[in-house]
């Protein structure tokens, strides 16, 4: 039997899903300023106490939404930081195997090959694909096989955004250690950006080819 305290908090739970759920654009941005305000550094027990051992839910909503709105830019940096929220939880590695489960690294990605996108949504999303890296040596296998090391690397050549070249490198430097079965790939790609037009690109490259060499 659950407490009257419990069932309390259950039906809030439910109450803020339903507004989630019958929310338009305008009313989710608010929702999800809010989120970000009040869980920005959570744990994943303070956020399962939040949302009443039902986090989860909520992400699988903010997910579902990015992944038939990313296209649009609805809400775009919001949503990604709120993703981020979970899947930088401490103790929240639950939180990255459900986005990863919905084909998340595969959506950063496209997203980084939007040239409509905003480059404050790009670096949002290069710093998810960074937590995911940061899991271990599979969770930079599986951005690899997707085609990851290609996508940052283009990304790298072509961005106009210093601070945001800065994440990629940092992000393929990462991809380049404790990940044998795709290093050479990742130096192959650093060595396809010395041939792009950016100067700044190509000094980003070359410092991470120092370090691998």
């Amino acid at each position: 039997m659950t407490s009257v305290k419990e069932q309390e908090a259950i039906r809030k739970l439910m109450v803020f899903l339903q507004e989630w759920d019958s929310a338009h654009k305008v009313a989710r941005s608010r929702i999800l300023d809010n989120f970000i305000k009040s869980n920005d550094g959570k744990t994943e027990p303070e956020l399962e106490l939040e949302f009443s051992q039902g986090a989860s839910l909520f992400l699988a909503r903010l997910t579902a939404w990015l992944r038939t709105t990313y296209m649009y830019s609805t809400c775009l940096d919001k949503l990604l930081k709120s993703i981020g929220i979970f899947l930088s939880a401490a103790s929240g590695r639950r939180y990255l195997i459900e986005f990863l489960e919905i084909g998340g690294v595969l959506i950063l990605l496209e997203i980084l090959g939007l040239n409509h996108l905003k480059e404050e949504e790009k670096r949002e999303t290069i710093k998810l694909l960074q937590l995911v890296a940061d899991a271990g040596r599979k969770y930079k296998e599986l951005i690899c096989e997707s085609y990851g090391v290609r996508s940052l690397t283009e990304f790298l050549a072509t961005s106009n955004s210093a601070e945001a070249q800065k994440d990629v490198q940092v992000l393929l430097d990462s991809l380049g250690r404790s990940n044998p079965k795709y290093q050479n790939h990742v130096y192959k790609g650093l060595i396809a950006v010395l041939l792009c037009t950016s100067p700044r690109a190509q000094q980003l490259a070359l410092q991470t080819l120092r370090v691998m060499q």
